[in-house]
């Protein structure tokens, strides 16, 4: 394909993925990250046990695979970053919803690289066992020294180079571009990735104690099923851990080749997630039961469960304890770490993307002037004394209203105000050997917004409400809300800038047959390809 020249922008043609294996494995290696590894186990835990996968299940059929699908149908069918597709179906206003998106994925990308610098640093940590008899005293006193809340220039050198370290491969890879850095580099983790969890996994059984955690984390509390809360929060993990919804799958979709199937790797993607994570519980849980045995106490009394305190905390204080620990520990911290970095080049591809087609950019040039503009930040913010407190705030501001807003907005837009829905499904079905009825349409319609409209006011309510973490009111208007108002702005500011290419000159999908065709029909494309997308 020949490039063509656009007023003062030569267009390039659109990158893509090589081939189906590369999108499937890029696209698990999104959706596997530091979530389904120090987050699933907890929460299935404390949401009832074995009971938990029956709505965890639910959630899945209900709300994860069918959102997924249709983050895929509007990428692919509309073929762009989440401002160009979006602004392709429904017009200049609804591109701004896919700046919300890329400016989510913006602030996500900043905190979520310092997460990765940790997991790094520990893997080195654990060949010595650096963290001692007090993980918890060593984690925050001296390996992040962690200050009071507000905004410091004191950067932590143990903290800085690594992040440094991350940030540079992590533009290298995606300044080679989709094929070349980004799936070449999901190729080479993901695999590593599922080799080392096993070990790991085959190790904690074989512990003592490893029964008992087990039994802690499947033994199933049925009573737990009639609380709504457990099912709020069996959507929750779902949503959070597929990657949907705020510009990833629209983005990875758009790379796919025009007659690519696009459900049944969206069925392979989902449920090679929830593998992962069940895995996860099995290993984290065997691991905790071994620890409770070596304390003398039952897994109930244990701390740190989830999150940080789970990966940094308690997680190393077992290692001290068990046989063969450095090497166990290496394979944790390395796992969290290329977990971490796959998810990490997606939520940065969806930045890059965006600012690639409207400012006409190459991928090398988007790495350097927009990934360098996100590392300084990155390590302005979050490799100095205040930066796991920001850290830990951002992250609850940008995934549990950011993300859950974009959800809500982008199904009531695209289903009940446009009127896309069929379209959409029409796309899915016109390409993939799995086919979707109009239940699909129903539940991204319907179910849907329903639940995570709730999941989102409770939210804003509890945080305004309650606050966070016994933190100052202020601070989290500052860095929580502030959070919040940046990506806002940003969104406004950027769909207000001009398209320094056309934004709907695209090589488009066919057009629909008269009976199949929705009730607007997509315009006749400019690049001498047939017709697509609505203006």
């Amino acid at each position: 394909m020949s490039e063509a020249k656009v007023g003062d922008v030569t267009e390039r043609p659109r990158e893509q993925w090589t081939g189906q294996v590369g999108f499937i494995l890029a696209a698990i290696g999104s959706a596997v990250g530091l979530g389904n590894i120090w987050r699933f186990p907890g929460v299935a835990y404390e949401n009832g046990g074995g009971a938990f996968l029956i709505p965890y299940l639910v959630a899945l059929i209900t709300a994860g695979i069918p959102i997924l699908f249709l983050d895929y149908a509007i990428g692919h069918r509309f073929r762009g970053s989440a401002p160009a597709a979006l602004r392709r179906l429904g017009g200049k206003w609804l591109e701004g919803l896919g700046w919300f998106q890329v400016m989510v994925a913006f602030v996500i990308g900043l905190y979520y690289t310092a997460v990765i610098a940790w997991a790094l640093s520990y893997f080195v940590f654990s060949f010595d066992l650096r963290w001692g008899d007090d993980p918890a005293t060593f984690l925050t006193a001296d390996y992040l020294r962690v200050g009071e809340p507000g905004l410091s220039l004191e950067f932590v050198p143990s903290v800085l180079i690594p992040l440094v370290l991350v940030w540079v491969v992590t533009l290298v890879v995606l300044g080679a571009g989709v094929a070349k850095g980004v799936q070449r580099a999901n190729v080479i983790f993901l695999p590593l990735l599922v080799v080392a969890f096993l070990v790991l996994v085959v190790r904690a059984l074989f512990l003592d104690g490893a029964a008992d955690g087990l039994n802690a984390l499947f033994t199933p509390d049925w009573q737990a099923l009639g609380d709504p809360n457990v099912w709020i929060a069996a959507y929750s993990q779902i949503f959070f851990s597929l990657s949907i919804a705020f510009g990833i799958m629209i983005t990875y979709a758009s790379y796919r080749k025009r007659r690519a199937n696009l459900t049944t790797p969206g069925l392979v993607v989902a449920f090679a997630n929830s593998s992962f994570e069940i895995l996860a519980g099995i290993g984290v849980f065997a691991t905790l039961g071994f620890f409770a045995f070596q304390q003398g106490i039952a897994i109930d009394e244990l701390e740190g469960l989830t999150g940080v305190g789970l990966s940094f905390i308690t997680f190393p204080a077992i290692v001290s304890q068990m046989p063969g620990g450095p090497i166990f520990g290496a394979l944790f911290f390395g796992s969290l770490t290329m977990a971490g970095f796959t998810s990490l080049l997606s939520v940065l591809q969806v930045v890059s993307a965006g600012f690639q087609e409207k400012f006409g950019l190459t991928a090398r040039q988007a790495a350097i002037r927009v990934g360098g503009v996100s590392a300084i930040l990155s390590v302005l913010l979050f490799s100095t004394t205040t930066g796991l407190l920001a850290l830990d705030v951002a992250d609850q501001w940008a995934n549990n209203i950011g993300i859950v807003a974009s959800a809500v907005i982008m199904t009531v837009l695209v289903l009940w105000v446009l009127r896309k829905g069929s379209e959409l499904r029409y796309h899915l079905n016109a390409v993939s050997t799995f086919k979707v009825g109009r239940l699909w349409i129903a539940l991204v319609g319907g179910l849907a917004p329903v639940v995570l409209g709730y999941m989102l006011i409770s939210r804003i309510v509890t945080l305004t409400v309650e606050g966070y973490a016994d933190l100052p009111a202020w601070y989290l208007v500052l860095i929580g809300w502030g959070t919040i108002l940046v990506v806002v702005v940003g969104a406004a500011l950027l769909t207000l800038l001009r398209w320094r290419a056309d934004p709907m000159r695209f090589s488009a999908w066919p057009p629909y047959p008269p009976s199949a065709a929705p009730s607007s029909s997509p315009p006749r494309s400019t690049t001498g390809g047939s017709t697509g997308g609505a203006s």
